[in-house]
């Protein structure tokens, strides 16, 4: 038993695979099929994928490449997260109306607001090209010949793949690169903001509840979108029609208990399953420190200020909300790796597979692939640390060093493929101008003061703020304007870029290729590590790490116990917001008329047995960044909550899936009901979905 128990830390076997995995949708017939039967699914494969039939995939979108939405009406009511379509809502907002503080309802379509360059794509196929994407490769070619040779053999597939004139395509690589997949996609442009909660439900608890549980936070929205009048995707037009899906949920009114069935729907972006000890080891002792040292330090400024002024707080939400998510999620992921002593376990698996490469006789295949790590990563992990914190200060915390980042980049083109110059020179004005749109240079002064010493401590002088064009968008567009010759000489005698510069200089030609160059051997040996695995373990189940493609994970509505002497119930309810209010502050504040309803228990049909609101509920779904706005189904493919989080002790399932305390949080969809109706007014919204009760059958 504690063999299985170390190979199931690693991998998905047979016996624990309900519990765990991504796997990909048209892959699901056989004993994907059978796993979610005896977890309590009346579904089918062919109910979930199916290319000729309407089925479950059609109602899921990419939304904007980085979330998950789902389709809820047959006028193509999208449903996501509340965070997920922040950028918009924020767009949206003033002090005139300040939607991130009221919330916003469109009460008919005629005010439903456009939002520029928001997407959702849908996938039409999904095709194994294994063998077309890595015809030619041999086991002589080099890392990058055999790219080189794969890139040329997808262009191919790409220009040859039978497809409508509307629709795209991408081809994707799984397993390390062992295996590829085919994409068939269409992508609709025309996606309008109908509905979002004020930051204080949809954003309740904001980062002290930020992944952990119990929840109460109502992170939703809603946005609908158009078609032309032959229902495919067309940019934004006000002759665009609702779009009529091939599938949307029906929403279910009889919520959930202990032991449900759950299916989360959607686009994880990332995740490392099949990492060595060693690899561990460095992410959560010594990479995710220093990144996490500088978020912090970022967002004490950031923090500070948005409670002390409305209009940083207006310009500032999204941006703390982005820096402080990952921050967290980090801090989360070395507790969790901690907790479930997953680097001993690790090891202790490594023994294993050790072992099965002996009696398998594939020790001369594979025998040097653990000694291989643990040298490739004594030597990366200085240059994977110092790359990371450049990234951190110029490109994520700091704006005037990304602004000057990116001015670098203008340089170069201009020095050495001034053709190019107007192209990028037009992008680089339009990037500045949405830095600037949401941009306060005190605030971004002290952000710079904060991590600046985290990065070069030898090289701190925040005098430049106050002679550096960059501050000001209008003599930052004045900076760039005039023939290549012209912009390199205004770049060079502007004091930010002359601080930034040599630092810039030393990422681009010491820092990243001495990276890109070790990173390529560690991605080399992963490659050659996931083969190995499947040969030496062949009976155990694996399922892709997560790149940003569809695919489902299956569970049960669980609690769980995080530590000694305390249980989560799976189940949070209206009454935990009431409990955690603190009337004016910036995280548990209520508003008025939601204490009204409590009050007065105006909870129209939208209760749980018991009589009460349920706000949020767990899960043991197998979730990443990426299902931010997943769909939860139940048994018979119905709407029953809305993915938006993981628990604090279990964001370590990136890299190590414990089913003892690994579980995703999901909105339940009758808070979302509830807060649509009986808080905004927008019954019309709930007239548009189709309600059912499958209990009751």
């Amino acid at each position: 038993m504690k063999y299985l128990k170390i190979i199931f830390l690693f991998i998905a076997v047979q016996v624990t695979a309900q519990q765990g995995g991504m796997w990909i949708p048209s892959l699901l017939e056989g004993m994907n099929e059978q796993e979610m039967t005896s977890l309590g699914s009346k579904l089918t494969a062919k109910d979930i994928y199916d290319v000729n039939n309407s089925s479950l995939k059609d109602a899921i979108g990419h939304f904007n490449g980085g979330c998950t939405s789902e389709v809820i009406s047959t006028e193509g009511l999208l449903l996501t997260n509340h965070h997920c379509g922040f950028g918009q809502i924020q767009s949206h907002s003033s002090l005139e109306n300040d939607y991130l503080k009221d919330g916003f309802w469109a009460m008919n379509k005629s005010e439903e607001l456009p939002n520029e360059d928001l997407y959702v794509e849908f996938i039409v196929r999904i095709d194994d090209v294994t063998t077309k994407a890595l015809n030619g490769i041999t086991d002589t070619m080099t890392e990058r010949e055999k790219q080189s040779a794969i890139d040329k053999n997808i262009n191919e597939l790409n220009k040859n793949v039978a497809k409508e004139t509307w629709q795209d395509v991408k081809v994707k690589p799984f397993y390390k690169g062992n295996q590829y997949f085919l994409f068939v996609t269409e992508k609709f442009e025309d996606i309008r903001l109908v509905g979002a909660p004020p930051s204080s439900i949809g954003k309740f608890g904001s980062d002290t509840d930020n992944w952990v549980f119990p929840r109460h936070t109502g992170d939703f929205s809603l946005f609908r979108i158009y078609a032309d009048k032959n229902n495919r995707p067309a940019k934004y037009s006000k002759d665009n029609v609702p779009y009529t899906p091939k599938h949307f949920l029906p929403v279910s009114l009889d919520g959930i208990e202990e032991g449900d069935f759950t299916m989360v729907f959607g686009f994880p972006g990332r995740t490392n399953e099949y990492l060595p000890a060693v690899a561990i080891q460095h992410i959560t002792q010594e990479f995710n420190p220093s990144n996490i040292a500088i978020r912090e330090a970022a967002l004490k400024e950031i923090d500070a200020q948005m409670k002390a002024s409305d209009a940083v707080r207006i310009k500032y939400a999204s941006k703390q909300a982005r820096i402080a998510n990952a921050w967290k999620k980090w801090i989360g992921e070395n507790l969790g790796i901690k907790k479930s002593n997953a680097i001993a376990e690790r090891r202790a698996f490594e023994v294993a597979f050790k072992k099965a490469l002996k009696e398998k006789d594939l020790e001369k295949n594979y025998g040097n692939i653990l000694p291989e790590f643990e040298q490739l990563y004594a030597d990366f992990a200085d240059i994977n640390i110092k790359r990371r914190n450049f990234i951190e200060v110029f490109s994520v915390t700091n704006e005037l060093m990304q602004m000057t980042f990116r001015a670098y980049q203008l340089e170069q083109v201009a020095l050495n493929k001034p053709e190019k110059l107007e192209e990028v020179r037009t992008a680089l004005v339009n990037r500045l101008k949405g830095i600037h749109k949401n941009f306060d240079a005190t605030v971004d002064k002290g952000v710079f003061n904060n991590v600046m010493p985290l990065y070069n401590p030898t090289k701190v002088d925040a005098s430049i703020y106050n002679k550096t064009s960059f501050t000001d968008i209008d003599k930052a567009i004045q900076l760039l304007e005039g023939d290549a010759t012209k912009v390199v000489e205004n770049l060079n005698k502007d004091a930010a870029y002359q601080y930034a510069k040599p630092m810039i200089e030393e990422f681009y030609t010491k820092i990243d290729p001495e990276f890109q160059y070790k990173n390529q051997a560690i991605a080399a040996l992963q490659k050659t590590y996931m083969k190995a695995l499947m040969e030496a373990l062949p009976n155990a189940r694996y399922f892709p790490d997560a790149n940003s493609t569809l695919r489902v994970t299956y569970g049960q509505v669980r609690g769980y116990s995080p530590r000694d002497a305390v249980y989560y119930n799976p189940v949070s309810y209206l009454d935990g917001v009431i409990e955690k209010y603190v009337p004016g502050d910036y995280e548990f504040d209520v508003p008025q008329k939601l204490l009204d309803l409590y009050d007065a228990k105006d909870f129209g049909q939208y209760t749980d047995t018991n009589g009460k609101v349920p706000v949020c509920f767990l899960g043991t779904n197998h979730t990443t960044g990426g299902n931010s706005g997943s769909p939860a189904i139940d048994a018979h493919g119905n709407l029953i909550g809305l993915n938006f989080d993981r628990v604090w002790e279990g964001t370590m399932s990136d890299m190590n899936y414990d089913p003892e305390i690994c579980r995703n949080i999901m909105v339940d969809v009758r808070y979302v009901l509830f807060i649509v109706d009986k808080y905004a007014g927008a019954k019309h919204l709930i007239d548009e979905m189709k309600l059912v009760h499958p209990k009751k059958k």
